[in-house]
């Protein structure tokens, strides 16, 4: 059987073509994208040239036992010893928190896209508000968070959730340069949105923050040079920061991908999480909190 022939079997009639991909990354050790868009049938071709494909690319890579993104080790291990500043002033770990878990475990809180959180949250009478890395969240469970690849829906959440009164000041925990200065309009997108590029020894990675204030445009230019500590953003309000409480969506990409309009993934599929977590390493390796502040 042909490698072509291997390819257009292994996807056809697959609902779930990520899983498809990765076995067939772990049957074909030479296998590549572009063998695979060249051998698969019109139907699943077609699913397939709507996802991004530095995605598609990343979980091939998982199927051959390769770290889904290949920059991933060398950032780690950049982030384990690099000099942060905080994201806030006073800092996280020096003020009083709450960890604001979503399934359950604060029975009274209303959802963050529910304009009566900003009540719940202030009668708490703490300064910051955490929500965590990796949780399932039923929030995203529509449409909007699929693709035509998988039925199944992004769901775990790949930054973490800083909390606090809308117009707080964000300041930038490391050194790097504006790639993206956004505003993503969708209700429950991001709002308005800043992407920073950074270098870690060579190895360039981001972070983005979501879900800013409309004073953005007028700190921060595409280009602009930002040094650690710096004032980059104030948390927006609802009427600018997608429908959300204000908070900020604070993450780390060790790679684009095919990303390139000033957005990137909030969710990952929990089917993919490994290779998510490989793209979308947990945050905390820069807000350096105690894992008992994620805990109710």
């Amino acid at each position: 059987m042909t490698k072509a022939t291997l390819i257009a079997a292994g996807l056809a009639d697959k609902a779930d073509l990520y899983a498809a991909l990765r076995r067939l990354g772990a049957e074909i050790a030479d296998l590549t994208l572009e063998d695979v868009l060249s051998a698969a049938a019109p139907a699943e071709l077609a699913r397939l040239r709507t996802v991004d494909h530095g995605l598609l690319r990343a979980i091939l890579r998982s199927g051959k036992g390769l770290p889904a993104s290949p920059n991933a080790e060398k950032v780690l291990q950049f982030l384990a010893t690099a000099t942060v500043a905080p994201l806030f002033v006073p800092e996280i770990g020096k003020s009083a928190s709450i960890a604001l878990l979503t399934r359950g475990e604060l029975p009274d809180m209303p959802a963050f896209s529910d304009r009566s959180f900003d009540a719940w949250f202030s009668a708490k009478s703490v300064p910051y508000g955490l929500g965590t890395y990796g949780e399932r969240r039923s929030v995203y469970a529509t449409d909007q968070f699929a693709d035509s690849a998988s039925p199944e829906r992004r769901t775990r959440h790949l930054g973490i959730d800083v909390f606090a009164p809308a117009l707080t000041p964000v300041f930038a925990p490391l050194g790097g340069k504006v790639t993206h200065v956004t505003y993503n309009a969708d209700m429950l997108d991001y709002g308005n949105t800043l992407i920073l590029e950074h270098d870690a020894s060579g190895t360039p990675f981001y972070t983005l923050y979501g879900h800013l204030a409309g004073t953005l445009p007028g700190l921060m230019k595409v280009g602009d040079t930002v040094a650690p500590g710096q004032l980059i953003a104030h948390l927006g309000d609802w009427h600018e920061n997608g429908g959300w409480a204000a908070h900020v969506h604070f993450q780390i990409m060790t790679d684009m991908l095919e990303q390139t309009e000033g957005n990137f993934f909030g969710v990952g599929h929990e089917s993919l999480w490994d290779v998510w977590q490989s793209i979308c390493p947990d945050p905390n390796l820069i807000l350096r909190l105690p894992e008992q502040r994620f805990v109710v």
